[in-house]
């Protein structure tokens, strides 16, 4: 195969070209302990701090399954619409990785937990576009390789490697698609749409932070192109997109690259592929392999998974208000438009916006703060917006003083910095700043006063009719009380006292 292959303009791939995506989404659920040991799962612990003789594969050592992660393993196959199965085993999958200390994954292969679901996806202008689950089954991760010494941090070109098992073993499930084609032009929006309903569907079910920054939800993509009307081509899979940005722009780039390397006459490979950030490129990794490869069989120290209807059921009920249905009743209750209620879920601001309602503030206003300032602090920060350290509760409590008249929107901002920078609930910055707006009536006569003192011209020009000179004394007497003062009660005493 040539090792320089020329991109097809999108649009041209499209018109002559049908892409057929596929998705498999690995989801690291939020468990207290691994899915067949003890050990806990903590995310960011020292290295190989959590292991224990089951997650290392030594001798003699046996597995028990996770009660927890199969109930969510159930859930989450409900909330997609699959059939749960009655009975399934557990299956070793065999290879032979560093990361993998048994050199067999514990997974299921024939016989999954759940099967033949959708996921209904609308696209921004309201197109409805459904999605067929294949299956969903559980599994347990691996740990993670650290390659030291390359350019890239691939295992190619680095010096050493480094293991840490603290992950290996780590409940997983694996949410694979049926083919998806039709998509055409749509392709990369539908790959990503899909991933962003996913992710959504499972965080509400409170299964799994689904961070894909963190690696606890990773997607790999699938793709062939068949020209117009033609068989279906060969796949390749992109393994590991760690972001939705990232799923719509692999896409977009595998498209151009296999018509690339059909137009030239060759053959598609089917591989796996990296998807590079830096460059929005992929580049081949391995040769794909066939399930015959793995040699699986049934895994012979665990018994069969068996849930019963009953308990399937039960499952049934704990389930939440789907995502896109509390979006809409959400959107209805404030009043706000298709294009408001998208930014605020882009912006992983709606569950704190809602809470923050919940808490006493008006919609308007709890939209205003975590969209516009607290969004404003999180990137300055570079943490989520839902990782700064203060509460909807909080944000609540800003709103009502300045509901009150008690603060500003300035000091307001003064109020959240304190809020942020750790010195306390809003009340206790308010006291320990002295931010409190000057509502002394006396006070606030006696600050214009010395303003228009300090500017008779400006006082003149108020008095001539010139209202909108009044602002130069706004701002002094505003300086002259720390920016304590209601602006609007000021404009109102200076034209008093002026006798405009």
């Amino acid at each position: 195969m040539t090792t320089s292959i020329e991109l097809v303009d999108f649009d041209d791939v499209v018109a002559r070209f049908d892409p057929v995506l596929g998705i498999e989404v690995h989801v690291e659920l939020s468990t207290n302990t691994k899915m067949f040991c003890g050990c806990p799962t903590e995310f960011g612990a020292e290295p190989n701090t959590q292991v224990c003789p089951v997650c290392l594969g030594l001798p003699g050592a046996l597995p028990v399954v996770n009660r927890a992660a199969v109930e969510s393993a159930i859930r989450i196959g409900l909330a997609l619409n699959c059939s749960i199965a009655p009975w399934g085993r557990f299956a070793r999958k065999n290879y032979f990785y560093p990361d993998m200390p048994k050199n067999f994954q514990t997974s299921q292969y024939d016989e999954p937990i759940a099967v033949d679901g959708f996921l209904d996806l609308t696209l921004d202008d309201g197109e409805v576009v459904r999605i067929g689950i294949e299956r969903a089954h559980m599994e347990e991760d691996t740990g993670k390789s650290l390659h030291v010494g390359g350019s890239d941090g691939r295992i190619h070109g680095a010096d050493h490697s480094l293991l840490d098992y603290n992950r290996a073993g780590v409940p997983l499930i694996e949410i694979v698609t049926k083919m998806i084609p039709d998509t055409g032009a749509r392709a990369p929006e539908v790959a990503r749409a899909y991933v962003t309903a996913l992710r959504d569907l499972i965080k509400s079910l409170g299964v799994s932070d689904v961070r894909m920054d963190q690696g606890s939800m990773r997607a790999d993509v699938n793709l062939s192109l068949s020209p117009k009307g033609g068989p279906l081509g060969t796949r390749t899979e992109t393994k590991n997109v760690n972001s939705l940005r990232s799923v719509e722009r692999a896409v977009r780039h595998e498209m151009g690259r296999q018509a690339g390397v059909l137009d030239a006459g060759e053959e598609i490979v089917q591989e796996t592929r990296h998807f590079d950030e830096a460059t929005g490129h992929t580049r081949a990794g391995r040769r794909k392999e066939t399930s015959e490869d793995y040699r699986y069989f049934p895994e012979p120290d665990l018994v069969p998974i068996a849930p019963s209807a009953e308990w399937v059921e039960e499952l049934r009920g704990t389930l939440p208000e789907l995502p896109w249905e509390r979006r809409r009743r959400i959107q209805d209750e404030w009043g706000i438009s298709d294009e408001e209620i998208r930014d605020l879920v882009n912006a992983d601001a709606l569950e704190l916006v809602e809470a923050t309602v919940a808490a006493g503030a008006s919609s308007q206003e709890a939209r205003s703060w975590w969209v516009s300032y607290l969004a404003q602090q999180a990137n300055t920060r570079s943490v989520e917006l839902g990782e700064l350290s203060i509460t909807p509760e909080q944000v609540a409590r800003v709103v009502v003083l300045v509901a009150s008249g008690e603060l500003t929107n300035k000091l307001a901002r003064q109020v959240v910095d304190g809020v942020l920078a750790g010195e306390g609930d809003p009340d206790a910055v308010v006291a320990a700043r002295g931010l409190k707006v000057v509502s002394d009536e006396g006070e606030l006569i006696a600050a214009v006063d010395a303003a228009l003192a300090e500017q008779p011209d400006v006082a003149e020009k108020i008095r001539g009719g010139k209202v909108a000179a009044a602002g130069a004394i706004v701002g002094a007497v505003m300086k002259a009380t720390k920016g304590q003062a209601d602006a609007k009660r000021v404009r109102e005493l200076i034209i008093e006292r002026v006798g405009a």
